[in-house]
């Protein structure tokens, strides 16, 4: 049977997937596994925000394989631990050849931190307040096809979720790499329809609440 546009099915497992995932087995349980599974960690959200950073002008490919160098040079990404970053610790991320030896990405993941900081300390958790960006019902497409998905860059909510960011001291948090996180952590479901992982991604948004119960509401 022919399988609808956006969607491959890789030969040597027979599994249906979107269809931007690779041959590369990392890739695939990255996207089987992680990609849109709602994420409420406060450590997990701060990671992905800062590896969103250091992919810029980079494929996620070249991040996803150097993660795990990431999480060891970054102290697993600790808000606190990474908040009290000094000059010594960015000289030493800047000889760590496994990760992305980048000055200005560098400083803008431990600006971050001091920024989450502040943000957790005035909101409760930076959980609570990442998922009042949910976008709500009228601003997604009204099919999740390949068509409608494969041209969403940036949206009005990623653009109000980088705004809000950036006041806040957050850095290398444009509108498109906004979207990308929100795509990653679960706040929209863009796996491709008639991709095993979109239902399972659906079954696990249903079945974990939001940190608060105002969460899911769109910010004014």
């Amino acid at each position: 049977m022919k399988l609808a546009d956006g969607l491959r099915r890789h030969e040597d497992d027979g599994v249906v997937r979107c269809f931007w995932v690779t041959d590369e087995p990392l890739y695939r349980r990255y996207h089987d596994e992680e990609w849109g599974v709602p994420v409420y960690d406060d450590a997990r959200l701060f990671e992905k925000l800062c590896l969103e950073g250091f992919q810029s002008g980079l494929s996620w490919w070249t991040i996803l394989r150097k993660r795990e160098a990431f999480r060891a040079a970054f102290c697993g990404f600790a808000i606190e631990r990474v908040a009290g970053f000094g000059e010594k610790d960015v000289e030493r991320l800047l000889g760590n050849a496994d990760i992305v030896r980048h000055r200005a990405k560098i400083q803008a993941a431990i600006d971050n931190a001091r920024a989450a900081r502040e943000l957790i300390r005035a909101e409760g958790s930076l959980a609570a307040y990442i998922w009042r960006f949910v976008p709500p019902a009228s601003e997604r497409p009204a099919a999740a096809d390949a068509s409608s998905l494969r041209g969403l860059a940036a949206t009005a909510a990623s653009t109000r979720l980088s705004g809000e960011l950036k006041r806040r001291g957050f850095r290398f948090i444009g509108p498109t790499t906004a979207y990308a996180f929100m795509q990653a952590m679960g706040l929209v479901n863009d796996h491709i329809e008639g991709c095993p992982a979109r239902a399972q991604v659906e079954l696990r948004r249903r079945a974990q609440p939001v940190p608060a119960a105002s969460a899911c509401q769109t910010p004014g």
